[in-house]
């Protein structure tokens, strides 16, 4: 398998940094360890990869942030489905205020609803803007550091999985179901804690 990525990236690395752009814009951090692995390949430029990942994922949040503002349609529609979420948005956003949109980017299943929460408030545009842009350059450099880093500790993990892949996919497994009913928890804390502070003032 590490020689046939290998392959891939070779045949393919002249449209790496346009790929790159348009990954982050959708989703991120997979992108981003494939960056870092070509920038340790010596395909790209490591501190290009890292500026241009950062201008995708900002522009990414930016479509999400105006969807909040001016589609109300979109909107209805995925508060509809989504209405836990966006009230656990909400609330991270008047407990912590900006920094939730640092912490955004690390919170899976908040990165497309955040960014929409705070285009639903009357949130200062240019402002969020700013933070935003200096949230996915520290983002985009952190991530793609790493995997440059430590390009061949990937490759060697790559390695092991697919020869040890009867071991090594319950572990995946059990780090991916631990890491999702770890975030439910979370919801479910914020969303109780908002409970009682309702029940609270209602007595």
């Amino acid at each position: 398998m590490e020689n046939y990525l290998k392959e891939i990236m070779l045949e393919y690395h002249q449209y790496a940094y346009l790929i790159l752009f348009f990954w982050c814009i959708l989703e991120g951090e997979l992108a981003l360890i494939l960056g870092g692995i070509l920038a340790h390949e010596g395909h790209v430029n490591l501190g290009l990869a890292i500026f241009i990942a950062g201008i995708g994922g900002f522009m990414g949040d930016q479509i999400y942030f105006y969807i909040g503002r001016y589609n109300k349609k979109y909107i209805t529609k995925k508060l509809h489905s989504q209405r836990r979420k966006f009230a656990v948005a909400h609330l991270l956003l008047q407990k912590y205020g900006w920094p939730v949109i640092f912490l955004q980017r690390y919170m899976y299943g908040f990165r497309t609803i955040i960014p929409m929460s705070i285009g639903i408030t009357r949130y200062n545009a240019k402002k969020f803007a700013f933070i935003n842009l200096i949230s996915a350059w520290i983002w985009a450099a952190f991530t793609i550091t790493l995997a440059w880093y430590f390009g061949q500790q990937i490759w060697d993990m790559v390695t092991f999985i697919e020869s040890k892949w009867y071991f090594a996919v319950p572990i995946i497994l059990l780090i991916v179901v631990g890491f999702f009913y770890t975030m439910k928890k979370i919801e479910a804390k914020i969303l109780n804690e908002r409970k009682y502070r309702k029940n609270a003032i209602s007595i």
